[in-house]
């Protein structure tokens, strides 16, 4: 079979709905002939008849209704459609993916999250946790619209929305010994420090590798990890030091629980937290205005 046509449809519907072929024509400004023959075309083409018409009134068979309730489901799926458009559109509907790292959550759930939501009520956000390398990743496959990401390199193919500066910070426990020091500390002060590091897939674990490698020095951490948490948490129970953005521990600082030494590593002021997508994304394009704010 064919596809039906449309227009016969709409015929049919309205026939139904002002009870006969001269009234329906006559609504749809269309000659009465012209109803009929479309009709008529619709019924060669189902192999059944699809109304029925006497002295008083027209009215559908059982396949007239079949067909009937499909072009309505037609018309009300197209107006679902063109609504969510509209939404798109306006930026009043839709859904974002945005993969950000961990350390930096807190800070994007509490101000910026609360005051884009209250905007765009209807934008639905999905979150994922993920570095530096990994969120990369994500916006190549497409499987995320936005990554916010940490000391992430350059690439060619994504496009920044938004760039701050969050300088990468050697934080120590309260009153440790590398405070008292009158001079930054050095990738040579920390050899003999217990030290917790990040994985390398994070941007912080990248630019600790790259202080290293510029050093001529490998550190040994006692710990190991790809959590940010375990990270505080080392520091804060006074098991040894790391390196973390003031901005993830602004907290335990302000608490007192933890300080910041001064640094000699050239490379570790300049990181910065960015905004980004794929160049050209639509979604990238409708919500461009909303990140930079």
């Amino acid at each position: 079979m064919h596809h039906l046509n449309i227009r016969s449809l709409e015929y049919l519907n309205a026939v139904s709905k002002y009870g006969s072929l001269r009234k329906a024509s006559k609504m749809l400004n269309v000659d009465p002939a012209a109803v009929s023959r479309m009709l008529s075309q619709l019924e060669a083409q189902v192999e059944m008849k699809v109304w029925e018409r006497n002295s008083r009134q027209s009215y559908l068979t059982e396949a007239g209704k079949e067909l009937l309730e499909y072009y309505q489901s037609i018309v009300r799926g197209e107006a679902a459609v063109l609504s969510r458009l509209t939404k798109l559109k306006n930026l009043t509907g839709g859904s974002v993916s945005i993969a950000i790292g961990e350390g930096f959550i807190t800070n994007l759930v509490s101000t910026p999250m609360q005051t884009f939501m209250a905007r765009y009520p209807d934008i639905n956000l999905s979150i994922e946790i993920a570095g530096a390398l990994d969120a990369v990743k994500m916006l190549e496959d497409q499987q995320i619209d936005f990554a916010i990401t940490y000391a992430s390199a350059p690439h060619s193919k994504l496009h920044s929305h938004v760039e701050r500066s969050h300088p990468l910070e050697l934080i120590v426990p309260k009153g440790h010994f590398l405070t008292m020091n009158t001079s930054p500390a050095t990738l040579q002060d920390l050899q003999d420090v217990s030290l917790a590091l990040i994985d390398n897939s994070t941007g912080m674990g990248r630019l600790v590798k790259h202080a290293e490698q510029i050093s001529h020095l490998t550190l040994k951490p006692k710990l190991q990890t790809n959590s940010v948490t375990a990270l505080t948490n080392f520091v804060v129970a006074g098991l040894g030091v790391t390196f973390m953005p003031k901005l993830t521990v602004i907290d335990e600082i302000e608490a007192g629980t933890i300080e910041i030494v001064d640094t000699e590593l050239g490379m570790l002021p300049k990181a910065t937290v960015k905004v980004l997508s794929l160049k050209g994304e639509s979604s990238a394009r409708r919500l461009r205005h909303c990140l930079s704010s």
